[in-house]
């Protein structure tokens, strides 16, 4: 038998869309926290604290509110769980991860007959997808227009799409959702813990969901974020869910939240790492304590000075999103962003392409909020199209870059 070596992975500066690089105190408690089974009492209080971390960071009275343990597509499986076969259900996609939501939304309101006819895409008469082109964001007269003419039971949007860079409108999503009698559903994995909201400004929305990777700098495989109003879960108790695993109501009883009640301690629904609690708990703990209005207003400050150092680079910048600048290379470089991004990643920089056409570039500033970050970061992309060919004064670009944070 054939035994490998040590596995020995160096680091990486996490410039994408996420994750982020984790925060070396997360990583300290993952590493210190004792050998604990899942129903120990301080694994259970960490859940409790972390339950309360979480509606005040999603800004919510939302009794079920909590972390469903996995990815961020974890979550996004327990918000879509309230999704019944031959519900009717308008989806909004304009970018490569609401795509995947809109997939595993037809997958939930699928018949066996739809299932049959194509049970890896299939495409349910029930749910229209409404497709907003790469590049644009879905606006509230889109929406506004969809459910006018679908009426609907559901409606699904990202907040922040991701795989574009751009932020969609979800105050005009919300006003469609009331004024229509719709139960609004929405994908905040790349918005929350970055920007500055409250999900409970938006009644018409009755489950947000989002990761832990992204804006609340967890691991990547820890807790995903979810928040469900009593409106949801009402109809979930009278119309069950095609889950045991990732079912709102019974999760929501590990966290200490059983017959819509906040208790002292949660019953066992999963064997939950001890690990990952700690991690996630300071993850939570540094977020609150940096405080959310000042760190959405530090990645909108940086955010600028990396769209305006690119732009000097002669980049032509299509996005909209504080954390993340998605981009075309200048005139001979343009074509050439898959070969550019790997480039960087061979050097361990770890830029992005975007996972659908048109292929573009995505540079993330993720737990990157200082100047030596962002000036790190500027530098190392500076120098990766100098390689390739292109033409613009670096020692000008970083002036330049030097002069937006002298003036901010």
């Amino acid at each position: 038998m054939k035994i490998f070596p040590v596995l020995e992975i160096p680091e990486t500066l996490a410039a994408g869309p996420g994750p982020g690089n984790t925060d070396p105190r997360v990583l300290d408690r993952l590493c210190k926290t004792g050998v604990a089974d899942h129903m120990q009492a301080d694994v259970l209080r960490g859940m409790i604290e972390a339950k309360i971390m979480l509606r005040e960071l999603w800004g919510t009275k939302n009794l079920y509110t909590f972390g469903v343990a996995g990815t961020g597509w974890s979550g996004i499986d327990s918000i879509h769980g309230a999704i019944l076969p031959g519900d009717k259900v308008v989806v909004f996609v304009n970018g490569t991860f609401s795509s995947i939501d809109s997939l595993s939304i037809r997958m939930k309101a699928s018949s066996l007959e739809d299932l049959a006819a194509d049970s890896l895409n299939p495409q349910p008469d029930n749910v229209v997808v409404i497709d907003v082109p790469h590049g644009e964001s879905v606006t509230g007269e889109i929406v506004e227009a969809a459910l006018a003419e679908h009426k609907p039971m559901w409606a699904f949007m990202a907040h922040w799409e991701t795989g574009s860079g751009r932020v969609n409108d979800i105050e005009g999503f919300n006003a469609a959702c009331e004024k229509h009698d719709v139960m609004g559903l929405v994908d905040a994995v790349s918005s929350l813990g970055v920007g500055d909201f409250d999900i409970d400004d938006y009644p018409g929305i009755v489950a947000w969901a989002s990761c832990p990777q992204k804006g609340v700098l967890s691991l990547p495989l820890t807790y995903a974020p979810v928040s469900f109003s009593d409106k949801v879960i009402d109809v979930m108790k009278r119309r069950g869910c095609y889950s045991f695993v990732h079912h709102p109501i019974l999760e929501a009883r590990h966290w200490g939240i059983i017959n819509d009640e906040d208790v002292q301690a949660g019953t066992y629904h999963r064997t939950h790492s001890c690990y990952a609690v700690a991690a996630f708990h300071e993850a939570l703990r540094i977020l609150l304590t940096y405080g959310r209005a000042q760190k959405a207003r530090d990645y909108l400050f940086h955010e600028a000075a990396l769209k305006q150092a690119v732009s000097a680079m002669g980049c032509d910048v299509t996005s909209n999103m504080p954390s993340l600048v998605v981009l075309n290379l200048p005139g001979k470089l343009a074509g050439q962003e898959k070969d550019l991004v790997g480039a960087c990643r061979a050097e361990n920089f770890g830029i992005w392409p975007t996972l659908s056409e048109p292929v573009q570039i995505r540079i993330g500033i993720l737990n990157q909020l200082t100047v030596e970050a962002i000036t790190d970061i500027v530098g190392r992309f500076a120098d990766a199209m100098l390689k390739m060919g292109a033409e613009f004064d670096k020692q000008a670009i970083m002036k330049g870059l030097a002069e937006y944070y002298q003036a901010g």
